[in-house]
């Protein structure tokens, strides 16, 4: 079920979203005593495009952020990385910022947005000539954060991907489920499906598919803890993906539980009619939680850039996420080659 992803490469793989400030508090309120609070460049799509640099694959990211100093250090900046900057949109009158208690979960109540009126959120349709911005992308990626915000912002991600479709430029969204965001008077299941019809990789886990798409998962699969039961839970859902959209190439499940004291990330990938699962990568201590889905999409665009095979895609991108919980940034500062080296050995 499902034609082979045919990626049209060389190319860059553009990323669009909205750019954040995460500031981390620590849990015992220490900051109030040091005055100073841990900050870092954040967004989910940017994540993606700050991993692809680093591991070299021409890498361009489309935000909104305001003409002023503070945007353009942090435009410079990520330049520096081998972001190709140049077609942000400068307007509005500020940066989205989100607070974060150190160590904590983006699920968690220790998570605050504070991103209203941002000059992101203000996009509408018309604001952002994607015809021009699309020359010499080969890929395409949002995440449903961006659809989330607002139905202008929505309306946006449509009028990139008709335009992207049009061009036969491959297009991977990242189901990320944000309870906080989604305030609107649209559920993510009305939006997200026509989002998703152009899409040609799927990224997110069962319990986002049935949050955005309707697609049911079996009642109380979370209590099970079984991963045999969830790995087959993947392939039911990744099989009705591929039926409901047909330009569906690839869909990938990932999975991260805490239990009993200890983290356990593994991931699946069905494509090309087969179901792959990763291997299973267990610790009892991590650093931080968050980007580390991101870099698991970052890690699916590159095995598929460098014509991977699926299984060697999806361990790459297993392994890259897992390695990410232990940094403290947003991103991965593992060079592909380490990752490899890891998989390898």
């Amino acid at each position: 079920m499902g034609d082979p992803l045919k990626i049209h490469f060389p190319g860059t793989v553009l990323s669009f979203g909205e750019l954040l400030l995460r500031i981390s508090p620590d849990e015992g309120g220490d900051w109030l005593k040091e005055n100073t609070f841990p900050f870092y460049i954040a967004g989910a799509e940017l994540n993606v495009a700050t991993a692809l640099a680093l591991w070299n694959v021409p890498s361009k990211y489309i935000t909104a952020i305001p003409e002023n100093n503070l945007a353009h250090q942090i435009a410079n900046y990520l330049e520096k990385q081998k972001i190709d900057m140049s077609d942000v949109i400068y307007q509005g009158n500020r940066i989205g910022l989100y607070f974060l208690t150190k160590g904590k979960d983006l699920k968690n109540d220790a998570l605050i947005y504070d991103r209203a009126h941002s000059s992101f959120s203000e996009l509408k349709p018309g604001m952002i000539d994607w015809e021009k911005h699309f020359e010499g992308v080969s890929w395409f990626h949002f995440s449903a954060i961006c659809p989330a915000i607002n139905q202008n912002v929505a309306d946006v991600c449509k009028e990139a991907l008709e335009v992207a479709s049009r061009k036969n430029i491959t297009i991977s969204v990242d189901l990320n489920y944000r309870s906080k965001l989604w305030k609107y008077d649209k559920n993510p299941d009305v939006i997200m499906p026509e989002l998703v019809k152009y899409c040609d990789v799927i990224m997110g886990n069962v319990w986002a598919v049935e949050t955005m798409l309707a697609i049911p998962v079996v009642p109380d699969i979370h209590e099970s803890g079984q991963k045999s039961i969830y790995l087959k839970e993947a392939l039911k859902t990744s099989e009705e993906l591929m039926r409901r959209y047909p330009n569906c190439k690839a869909v990938a499940n990932t999975f991260r539980f805490d239990a009993q004291k200890k983290i356990s990330y593994y991931a699946a990938l069905y494509t090309g009619g087969k179901f792959y699962a990763s291997n299973e990568y267990c610790s009892t201590e991590i650093v931080n939680k968050v980007g580390s889905g991101d870099c698991f999409m970052a890690g699916l665009i590159y095995g598929f850039y460098n014509n991977f095979d699926p299984k060697q895609t999806l361990e790459f991108a297993t392994v890259a996420a897992f390695e990410k919980l232990f940094i403290e940034s947003d991103t991965t500062n593992i060079p592909a080659a380490e990752i490899l080296g890891k998989l390898n050995g």
